[in-house]
This record gives C-alpha cells, structure tokens and sequence, in this order.
C-alpha cells in the first residue's frame, strides 16, 4: 500500500513541478499580448485563451502537488500545535469523510458537462481563439481525480503514522 502511495506522491509531484513552468510561460504571453497590443496595436484572441487555459491548468492539475507538501491553507487553530498522532487522525478523518467524497461528487456532478464538451469537440466562442475547450474542461475531472488519489496518500500516511511508524511521524512534526 504504501509503495502504491508514493507512486502516486511522485506522479502528483513530477505533475506539479512540471506545471510550475507554466506560471512562466503565463508571464511571458501576457507580455507579449501586452506589448502587441499597446506598442503594435495587433491583438491576439488565441493568445488571451491561451494565458485562461494555461491558468486553470496549473492551478487545477498541480494542486495535489500543493497537498502533497502541506501548501494548502488551513484553519488551523489546533492543528498545528497538535501531537502528531492527532494531526494524522485529523488528516485521516479530513481525506476519509470530506475531501474524497467532495472529489467523487465533483467528478460524479461534472462528467456529463464534461463529456458533451468532447461529444461535440467544444471549441472557442471565437473563430480565432483555442478550438478546444474540451481539454479545457477535462481539468476538472483531471483535478478531482488526482486530489482524491493524494486524499488516499493522505491516508495511508496518517494510518502508518498511527501505528508508530517514525518516518511518517516525523513528517507530521515538521511545520513550515
């Protein structure tokens, strides 16, 4: 099981790290959609697109990456002065009853959205812009998917954390 964990930990890690150079590539559109604009006077439909789908892919798709390595905000008014055996009971409870259930209702409630969106092969409104929005839509499941597998990690971790397994104790020590 837990070979199976950190399978996925690595994945949604390369993932993650991978998607990282898209924050770069956003700025460097962005100057160029800007420096056409205002310098040339030529604008570009396709580029406006693609900063949005370059955006909603490296916030959705490497959001387990942010889990992975504890990014994620939290209220954490117990949390984080609590033992370690209490934070893993208290990430089992939160992977188990809320973010697993939340992330099969995500995919449950937006597969049809989805779907339909690749039935019709859904481009953009605008003739010039990104005639795939089919891909863009499949992030969402994309997302769910991968944060519900890293709830699973969650999981297991906090499970060898409380039998007394001191590299995932250790893990839980450490606050950033």
């Amino acid at each position: 099981m837990r070979a199976f964990a950190d399978l996925i930990d690595r994945f949604n890690v390369v993932t993650g790290k991978s998607l990282a150079w898209f924050a770069l590539i956003i700025v460097l559109i962005q100057f160029a959609v800007v420096l056409m604009r205002y310098v040339f006077g030529i604008g570009s439909i396709f580029m406006q697109e693609l900063i949005v789908y370059l955006h909603a892919f490296l916030f959705m798709l490497a959001s387990a990456y942010t889990l992975a390595h504890d990014g994620h905000v939290r209220v954490d008014i117990f949390y984080r002065e609590a033992q370690p055996r209490t934070k893993a009971k208290i990430n089992m409870f939160g992977a188990a009853f809320l973010m697993i259930p939340v992330c099969i209702l995500i995919i449950y409630v937006s597969w049809d959205y989805v779907y339909n969106s690749w039935a019709i092969m859904e481009g953009s409104q605008e003739t010039s812009g990104i005639q795939a929005r089919f891909l863009l839509k499949s992030a969402i499941i994309g997302f769910s998917v991968q944060m519900a597998l890293q709830g699973f990690v969650m999981m297991v971790r906090s499970w060898y954390a409380l039998q007394g397994d001191e590299v995932e104790l250790q893990r839980l020590r450490v606050t950033e």
